[in-house]
Parts: C-alpha cells; structure tokens; sequence
C-alpha cells in the first residue's frame, strides 16, 4: 500500500463541524467543482500520511441518514454502493457532534452496516466540559466496532489521532452494527437466499431508496419477487429506525452521562431574543445595515489604491513602451481589464467575510426559522431562504441548494426568483454607479449614504423575489403538500481558520472564474474598438483635422477628436450606434449599450468594458482611474455628463432586475430540465428592468 493514494469520504448530518474538520485536514489544498453529470457542488482536499503518496478526501453533501429525500442525499447513497465509482472510498468517515450524538448516531450505523471501513468522529470536544457532558470511549468502541477519533476541529485537538486511525484503517472491524434481517425475518432471508453473496443492507437501499448496487435495481429486485408496496416499504424503513434508535439508547445509557446542573443554557437565552417576531426582525435589518456600511466604508482605500495603481501602470506602460499596437493592446485592452476585476477584490472578500461569520456563528440558521411564516405567504418555503440568502454570492450554486427544497412548486418557484437577489457579480456594477452618482456624505453624521444606497438595491432585489414569488404562487398550478425542517446548531465564536478559508476560495473563484472573462472580453472589445470596417475609420485624421482647421483647438483636443471620431466609426461604435435608439429612453449612449450586451456573459465585466472603450476612446495619457473616466464622460451634443443622477439610477435599477447572466439560464435549464423557464425568466426579468429602468430616468431627470 506504500506510495498508494487513499480515499476517504467525509459523511455527516449537516451542523457537525464536517467543513471545519476537512479545512483542518486539507488545508488551502482544496478544490470545489461539481459531481460529474449533477449540479452539486463537490469538495475534494488532499493530505499526506507516511504510508501514502497522498490522501485524497472527498465531502460529501450534508445528510441526516441513507433514507434518501433529496438528489444530495442520493448522491451519498450511490456512491457508497458502486465500487466502480472512481472516487468509491477506502474508509469513510462519518462526523458526528458530541451534543446531538444520538441522532447523528443514525447515519453512523447505516453506513457501518455497509460494511465499509468506518471512523467515527465525535466533534466538538472542547463543549464537553461547558455543557456537562461524560464519555466512555473504550466501551463506545467496543459497542459500535469501531474506533472513535474525539476531537475539536476548531481547537485542532484529536486530528493527529484521527490520522493515524485512518492511515490503519485495513485494521478497522467491518461487522455490521444490526442484524438487518431482524427487521423482517421472513422477508430479509427471502432475500438472502436468492442472493447468498450480497450484503442484506445494500440489497435494502436498492429496494427502498431507487438506486443501483452493481448489476442489481430496483426493478430487477422486484421482478425476483421481492415487490411490496410503498406503505409496506414505510413501515419497514419505520420498524428499521427504531431497531437502530434502540441499539443507539441502550448504548449512550451506558457510556454518555450528561450532568444538567453544569451546563450553561445560554442558548436558550438568546434565541428566544434572535427568534423574536419583533426583535428577531429587527437584529436581522441592523445586521445587513452594518455589513453594507462596512463594505463600503473598509474597502474605498484599498480599491482607490488599486484603481490608481493599474491608472499608473497603463500611463508608465504606455511611455515606456514602443507606439504601436502591441503597447495599445497592452495599456488599452488587457491592464483595464485586469484592472477590472482587481479593484472590486476588497468589497467580495468583505462581503464573503461577513456572510462566512454569520454561517460559522449559528446565526445564519436563525434566520431561516424567523423567516418560514413570511416566506410560505408568498408560495415559499423556510428553505427557500437559504438559496435567496446564498444569491447574495452567486445565483448559480444557489439554484443548486433547491435540491433540498422537495416540494417542486416551491422549488421551481424558488429557482426563478433567485436570480432577484443581488448577487456579488453586481456589486462591481453597483459600487462604481453609486461612486459616481451618490455623494459621500454621511447622514446624521454616522450613516455612510453610499453604503445606505448599497443596501436598497439588495433589499429592493429581494422584495422583487418575492414579489415575483407571490405571482407564481397564484399562477401555477401544482398541487402538493410540504414540510419544514430545520436544524438549529449551537451559537459558537467563528472559527478563524473556517472564515479564513472560505473567504479565501469565494474571492479565487470570483477573481479566476470571472476574471478570465472580463479580461477575455476586454481584448475582444480592444481589438473591435481599434480597428473599422469604413473608410471614415481609416480616413479618420484626415476627416477631423479638416473639420477642425478653422476651429482653436490645441493638439491635444485635435487628438482626442480623432480617437473618438475612430472609435464611433469601429466595428464596437457601429454596433453601439445601431442600438443606441432603444437604450436612449433610458438616458444610455452607445458606449453603456456595449457595456450591457457585454455584460450578459457576466454581469461584471459592465465595469472592465467600460474601462477598455474609454481607454480606446481617449487620447490623453494623464493617469485617469476607471472612475475618472466614467466621470469625464459627456454627451457630445449638450456636453452634461453622462453619468448623472437619472441615468445612475437607471442603470442601477437595470442591473437590479435583469438577468445578466448566461451562466444562470444554463443552471436553470439544467436544474429544471427545459428552456421553457429560462426563457420566460430571461424575458420577464429583462422587461422588468427596461420598464423600471425607463420609468426612473424619465421621473428623474
């Protein structure tokens, strides 16, 4: 087995400490994608034991038992059934919480009864003493044939045990915790005679839960005559968990002693404050208040030094380097465009770094309890709340969190409305308008305006969601029941690491994912900015200079002419021309139209393209950040700039509603496997935000 690679699947219920305990072991090696062919996101980390080139471990999604009700639990299921899988684990191990031992305990014996190697984890150490709790670890082994790994992932103890546990693994006692034919001897032993070389437990999940083990299906199990119907079935997955809630009492009576008296009931205390229907709400709105001050208060120094940074490098660039088109590809094209996306850096991971302390802190789950009444009004439910509150990242791992949400009115109803939400694709577009449009001033002398503005539009999106929510609700016709369960994990101080980590792989996704985008896009507009297809773009100067020869203009003025006369005549001022009548109600130019065509492979590159037409556009070489240029900007007929209060808030109110996004539609078709619902939710969002757009400009200006 030396140099081999070992794989290790990480299960648990959701709340046990599963991602801190895969940061501790993996670290920043970590990679996040989806499971081949399903839109479920997929951790996979590496680490090293002596014994081993590496080990590789994969985090499962979070699941209560092998009692499928969701896609992310089936996925577990599957998995732990087809050893031909690549990523089919050497050992698993299932992570419980010290506190909820006995419902996490579920899942455990479900899995052991596999007969898979298995660790057992009991998590959160550190709360035993506060919480007055006592184990017997040796009798716990002996009782679950296993070995038990207690550790604290966020004190860091126990994880050196853990690694050695699994690095012996081949040691581990496979023997199944519960006779599977005592649920229905008569029925299980059926089973065992006709198929003599399986296991009982595998043959069980096939049956129950509609997926493959090898060469068997449920399809197949049942023409061998083994057919009951779905209320038999129930009732034996019924008998089946009391069996294994039995064995779980009889064995914690013995080895868990939980002295009341030294516990501290703080929890309680605060929820009944965080849960209030009055104080509830409230704390809530101050939370979001505090964060959007913050973003924007934290991050104008770092993202005004970045932005006159890459201001610099384009000038010294472009001084230092031989005239031509290389350099003007250089200085206009690519150092905007990475510009682009470096400047926004602060705000993302701000904004990451806040939502990571709400999830890590306990407070997130709360939020989704306190909102349950309001959202089932409006055709929702509870857990609607967490694929609206995940939007505020990105709208496309949120549609993937429907899966949870099994009632298909309310998750389809959820997918289409999601997109309302401001995710952190706009927050590029939103800071740059409101820069410019909302003065800095500070209202009462402690409310930053522009950060007040910030948090509008996310509340205005938000309203907008379930707006549209209650609409749907009225308009389709599905009829079914559906239920709320949430789990309310204990309050606890943010894990640094935890935060650390997360905030780290949030900005690497938005920097690598949609910087090769813009910058993309930004050579693209280049190229199409410098070059035309007339013979007023190639006659360019000599068209100006007589235009202007009886006129005072200095050289520079002449120069500016010339580009601007060059780049309305380019193959980009050609399109932006020819669309400019429909944009013009919305007091739009050309330019802004390019930026919003552009931005429909990403809503951020609005910011990066505007950067790459203004550079093209302007002859000057004085060092002009993004957000000077966007300030100097003028209509050329009256010479009113043309970032002004109206058409500031028209583009913000644009971006708001309309689905920016051609990312999103992919997930949606997948997720709902047509494209009748993406196209609807394209056209209905863009006509809402042309509409809104319109009607804002117009009152305004």
């Amino acid at each position: 087995m030396e140099n081999s690679t070992l794989k290790v699947a990480l299960i648990g219920n959701p709340n046990t400490g599963k991602t801190s305990l895969f940061n501790q072991l993996t670290g920043l090696n970590q990679q996040v994608g989806n499971y081949p062919g399903i839109t479920v996101e997929r951790k996979v980390g590496t680490f090293y034991l002596p014994n081993y080139k590496k080990v590789t471990l994969l985090d499962l999604p979070g699941t209560y038992s092998l009692n499928a009700n969701s896609l992310d639990e089936n996925l577990v299921i599957e998995l732990l059934l087809n050893k031909n899988d690549k990523d089919y684990p050497d050992v698993v191990v299932v992570v419980t919480e010290v506190e909820n031992l006995k419902r996490n305990l579920l899942l455990f014996t479900q899995i052991k009864d596999l007969e898979i190697p298995t660790v057992l984890v009991i998590n959160m150490a550190d709360q035993m003493e506060a919480k007055g709790i006592e184990l017997n670890i040796e009798n716990l082994e002996k009782a679950l044939k296993t070995k038990v790994a207690l550790v604290s992932s966020r004190k860091s103890t126990g994880i050196t045990d853990l690694k050695n546990i699994i690095q012996n693994y081949n040691q581990l006692n496979t023997e199944p915790c519960l006779n599977t034919s005592s649920i229905d001897s008569d029925y299980f032993e059926n089973l065992r005679r006709i198929y003599p070389s399986h296991n009982l437990y595998k043959l069980w999940l096939v049956i129950t839960q509609d997926v493959n083990y090898g060469e068997l299906s449920k399809n197949k199990l049942q023409i061998d005559s083994f057919s009951k119907s779905d209320s038999e079935l129930k009732k034996l997955q019924h008998k089946e968990t009391i069996k294994r809630y039995q064995f779980i009492n009889e064995i914690l009576k013995e080895n868990k002693k939980v002295d009341a008296s030294k516990a501290q009931d703080l929890r309680g205390k605060l929820d009944r404050i965080m849960m209030h229907k009055i104080w509830g709400y409230t704390i809530f709105f101050g939370v979001l208040f505090l964060i959007f001050q913050s973003v924007f208060e934290w991050s104008s120094i770092p993202m005004d030094y970045i932005d006159e940074t890459f201001a610099n490098w384009s000038t010294w660039l472009s001084e230092t380097l031989p005239p031509g088109k290389l350099t003007d590809l250089i200085t206009q094209g690519i150092i905007p465009g990475i510009g682009g996306v470096v400047i926004f850096i602060p705000q993302i991971a701000f904004l990451f770094l806040f939502i990571s302390l709400l999830e890590e802190s306990g407070y997130m789950s709360r939020v989704v309890f306190l909102m349950d009444k309001t959202m089932r009004r409006f055709g929702l439910s509870g857990k609607s709340v967490v694929p609206l509150i995940s939007g505020t990242a990105c709208a496309i791992p949120a549609i993937m969190a429907t899966r949870n949400i099994e009632n298909w009115k309310e998750r389809l109803i959820t997918i289409l409305v999601t997109p309302f939400t401001t995710c952190s694709a706009r927050i590029p577009v939103y800071t740059i308008l409101i820069a410019l449009v909302i003065p800095n001033t500070k209202v009462l002398g402690l409310i930053n305006l522009q950060g007040l503005t910030l948090m509008l539009l996310y509340l205005i999106g938000f309203l907008m969601a379930i707006l549209s929510s209650l609409v749907l609700n009225k308009i389709l016709k599905f009829k079914s029941k559906s239920f709320f369960v949430v789990e309310m994990p204990n309050y606890k101080i943010p894990y640094y690491k935890n935060v650390a980590l997360n905030v780290i792989e949030k900005t690497k996704a938005f920097v690598f994912g949609a910087g090769k985008i813009i910058v993309s896009i930004s050579i693209i507009l280049w190229f199409l900015a410098s070059y035309g297809p007339s013979d007023n773009f190639k006659n360019a100067e000599s068209i100006v200079k007589s235009d202007t020869q009886n006129t005072s203009l200095n050289e520079d003025e002449i120069e500016d002419k010339i580009a601007s006369y060059k780049l309305e005549n380019s193959y980009i001022g050609i399109l932006g021309k020819s669309i400019e009548p429909v944009i013009k109600p919305l007091g739009y130019d050309w330019k802004i139209g390019i930026g919003i065509i552009a931005s429909f492979a990403a809503r951020e590159v609005f910011v990066g393209t505007l950067a790459t037409i203004y550079s093209v556009g302007s002859h000057q070489e004085e060092e002009n950040t993004i957000k000077q240029r966007m300030k100097n900007e003028v209509h050329p007929d009256s010479g009113l700039p043309i970032y002004n209060f109206a058409s500031g808030i028209s583009l913000l109110l644009f971006y708001a509603f309309a689905m920016q996004c051609m990312s999103t539609l992919a997930i949606v078709k997948k997720e709902t496997n047509s494209w009748k619902w993406p196209t609807i939710q394209l056209f209905f969002m863009s006509g809402l935000a042309y509409i809104c757009a319109l009607l804002a400009f117009q009152f305004l200006k």
